[in-house]
């Protein structure tokens, strides 16, 4: 999957371990480090695994077709497709096995 960041800051902070840990705290960053190397990993949005502990899950309300994995209780890596326009299904839902480009946009705790 092809993986690009909402800011650079983000980007520096999401490839720098050290950065990682400062910004979240170790055990936050490590689960961070693994739900990145899933991502990396993944074919497309469908090959992330929708069980835990990554949890992939579709987002609703002021989050409305954005994608989250979970990281450590209450906290999420929230993304988006990146792709222009967004491959769709027939019922006009995102379709995540045709997704491959991904844009993170943030570490947050939305409950």
């Amino acid at each position: 999957m092809n993986i690009a960041f909402r800011t650079r800051k983000l980007e520096k902070t999401f490839n720098e371990a050290v950065g990682l840990r400062k910004t979240y705290g170790e055990r936050t960053a490590k689960v961070i480090m693994m739900r990145m190397a899933v991502l990396k990993a993944a074919r497309n949005l469908s090959s992330v695994p929708a069980t835990p502990p990554e949890r992939r899950h579709l987002l609703r309300g002021n989050r409305d077709e954005q994608f989250a994995v979970d990281l450590v209780h209450p906290q999420r890596l929230v993304f988006e497709a990146n792709h222009a326009p967004l491959p769709r299904r027939a019922d006009g839902g995102i379709d995540i096995e045709r997704v491959t480009s991904i844009t993170i946009l943030d570490v947050i705790d939305y409950h």
